[in-house]
């Protein structure tokens, strides 16, 4: 492989890989396939030939169809009740659903390109950094994507025995450079905020993300650095344990019901779409610096729920619930749960708890009518924006999930955040006794 020499190679339109990658169903092994076995929920299977396979529509082909796409991840549902009962098919929802156990990692190829992410403004992880490019570079033969802020770094320039790898870093600038379709693995430096940053970069496809826990929590970031070689070559190889974590797609549309009112739910086209993205932890609408009450309207599927009063509302997925959801009194739910989270913040009513409904409704806020005041939103406690009347929030599950790869499996790494990072169920153990002839509820 030629490797860029000079100063750190900047991405260009015309170094950029072609977008166009082949599909996996248009391999010649899956042409010559006829028929294929599609699993029923009573357990049976049926034949389908090859042209009643192509009239049900992919996962891909789903997010283009009118309406919403649905991402559901969990274990396979029986559509069969009894001798008769069925759930009515319904050609425009596709459930993509797996079971857990069967989350493992493969390669089509073997990976090439790999985007490290490190964490801005800690010197402590620049020898890691530098550590890890070095293995990738020499030993892999691999190809290492950084930001070029990091590239450029003081330390890293003025390491005259990092030069030679520095200058074979393909560099990328956020905001500028489309890397999306370059990357076949990230690998993050830092605490937890490295994984939402790279999920950031990606609101497509994204691919494998390896954290390492190098920053202050790392609840995300479940494998420790000394042993990083061993690690890394491991995920090379394939067959590792993956968490799918889902993301929420959320909208921001300007002035949709001041134009055609409330009844216009659903047609972006009444107003404008100001921002679209792809969230990790959470939706965040809150009172910004007001001193009344945030109120603002929930709706689910396009009907009034309930009117949030207090100081906001928190739209989180599972990975999200262990974060602002959790401080703010939710439950903590496991990431394979396909579920969306609705959290207030401090809501002046003792009866609002915090709710969780099925993935892949949509969810809509709006100021209600008759707020004192705006209302803010952030995505990721970033973007933060101002929403004022008419405005409106519309969020669903995404198609895209973040696919993070275990230490263990993803049952044992998440038992073991909780207990290491936020103690969970951690106390001082009762004492055993001595007789049990001395406990009181023998006595009798």
């Amino acid at each position: 492989m030629v490797r860029p020499s000079g100063p750190p190679a900047q991405l260009s339109e015309s170094a950029r890989p072609s977008k166009h990658r082949e599909h996996p169903s248009k391999s010649p092994k899956r042409r010559r396939e006829g028929k294929r076995l599609q699993r029923r929920g009573d357990g049976h299977e049926q034949l389908l030939s090859e042209t009643e396979r192509r009239r049900l529509p992919s996962q891909h082909e789903h997010s283009d169809l009118p309406g919403r796409a649905h991402f559901l991840h969990g274990p396979y549902p029986a559509t069969h009740f009894g001798p008769k009962a069925c759930i009515l098919p319904n050609p425009t929802s596709v459930m993509h659903i797996q079971d857990p156990a069967s989350q493992r990692l493969t390669w089509n190829k073997p990976p090439v390109n790999v985007l490290v992410i490190r964490k801005i403004r800690d010197e402590s992880l620049v020898g890691p950094f530098k550590e890890l490019c070095r293995f990738l570079v020499e030993e892999k033969q691999m190809m290492v994507y950084v930001e070029r802020r990091v590239a450029d770094d003081a330390s890293l320039s003025m390491d005259e025995t990092f030069g030679s790898i520095r200058n074979q870093l393909c560099t990328f600038r956020e905001g500028y450079d489309d890397i999306s379709d370059c990357v076949d693995l990230i690998i993050c430096l830092g605490g937890d905020g490295t994984l939402l940053y790279a999920s950031s970069l990606f609101q497509g496809s994204v691919p494998p993300v390896m954290a390492f826990h190098l920053g202050s929590l790392g609840f995300l970031t479940p494998f420790k650095f000394e042993s990083y070689k061993t690690e890394v070559a491991k995920v090379f190889e394939g067959n590792a344990a993956i968490t799918l974590r889902s993301r929420l797609k959320v909208k921001v549309v300007k002035d949709m019901l001041q134009r055609t009112g409330q009844e216009s739910y659903g047609r972006d086209e009444a107003g404008k779409v100001t921002l679209q993205l792809q969230v990790l932890n959470e939706v965040v609408v809150d009172r910004g610096p007001s001193s009344y009450l945030s109120n603002v309207d929930l709706y689910l599927d396009g009907r009034l729920i309930t009117s949030v009063q207090g100081d906001g509302v928190i739209v989180s997925t599972p990975t999200g619930s262990t974060a602002y959801a959790a401080a703010a009194g939710a439950s903590m739910i496991h990431p394979n749960v396909p579920a969306i989270m609705v959290t207030p913040i401090c809501p002046h009513s003792l009866s609002f708890r915090p709710i969780v409904v099925p993935a892949g409704v949509e969810l809509m806020i709006t100021l209600s009518p008759d707020a004192r005041n705006t209302a803010w939103v952030s995505f990721d406690g970033r973007k933060r924006q101002e929403i004022q009347h008419g405005d409106c929030i519309k969020i669903t599950t995404s198609c895209y999930p973040v696919p993070s790869i275990c230490c263990h499996d993803l049952v044992y790494d998440w038992f073991e955040s909780l207990a290491q990072c936020l103690h969970w169920n951690v106390r001082k153990r009762q004492a055993r006794l001595a007789d049990i002839s001395d406990s009181s509820d023998t006595e009798n």
